[in-house]
């Protein structure tokens, strides 16, 4: 199963979270490594939605708000350092669409 390429990604989870440094649980500087910044969040989230049109989701939970799923895949950054990531997503019980949650760095080995 695919993401719906319309699926709501509210722009406040890129500049006011996995773009802004943060003690804990920081993601920005792993974004950094493929040149994702605040200044261009909407690559990222273009990228991202490119990640869930190519990649199929897999069912993790559920809980009283909906389903969860997670894409993984790879994005290809702003120059040359690709990074891998985990993309994770519900499918609303309210209204059914699917919104987009987080993002996880997933290290190569």
């Amino acid at each position: 199963m695919r993401i719906p390429f319309d699926s709501i990604i509210a722009e406040e989870k890129f500049t006011g979270y996995l773009l802004v440094k943060r003690d804990f649980d920081d993601k920005s500087q792993y974004l950094a490594k493929a040149g994702y910044t605040a200044e261009n969040y909407l690559t990222l989230i273009n990228d991202i939605k490119f990640l869930i049109s190519e990649n199929d989701a897999v069912e993790e939970r559920n809980d009283d708000y909906g389903t969860f799923y997670r894409v993984s895949g790879t994005l290809p950054g702003t120059g040359s350092t690709t990074i891998d990531v985990a993309t994770i997503w519900m499918r609303r019980k309210i209204d059914n669409k699917f919104q987009f949650i987080t993002l996880i760095p997933v290290r190569r080995k």
